[in-house]
């Protein structure tokens, strides 16, 4: 649903602090948990997940950790919301076809239909660029 869990919280704020390097600075797990606040384990698990879809990359060995995948302007905020949260869905009914049986006589579908994508439309358009003042 559209409950930005802590989980979304810590992943906002790890990867905005992310942004804020220069591209090529690599950044230790560690220095960037303190510097947002959030638990090293709880972000390290996160960051995996940026990882795989190449919100992050990751550096192993002496000298590792974690750069922007691309360039902060190319990261959206729903992609970093939807890689933690998963699809920005106000209501079960638009999750896709046959997941209601009243969608076709409801009167509030359009309204929730009209919901997710006003929301998912401003969440695209805030970039890493623009939350880390860049």
């Amino acid at each position: 649903m559209m409950d930005l869990t802590r989980k979304g919280e810590y992943a906002i704020r790890g990867i905005v602090y992310l942004a804020a390097r220069q591209s090529d600075q690599v950044c230790l797990l560690s220095d960037i948990a303190a510097a947002v606040d959030v638990p090293q384990t709880f972000l390290a698990k996160i960051f995996q997940q940026f990882s795989k879809i190449g919100l992050v990359r990751s550096y192993r060995g002496t000298g590792g950790g974690f750069v922007l995948g691309r360039p902060p302007e190319k990261i959206t905020l729903l992609e970093v919301v939807e890689a933690v949260e998963g699809p920005i869905i106000p209501n079960r009914c638009v999750t896709g076809e046959g997941e209601c049986s009243r969608t076709s006589s409801c009167n509030v579908h359009p309204v929730w239909v009209k919901v997710q994508t006003q929301v998912k439309d401003i969440l695209e358009k805030v970039t890493l660029k623009d939350l880390a003042g860049l």
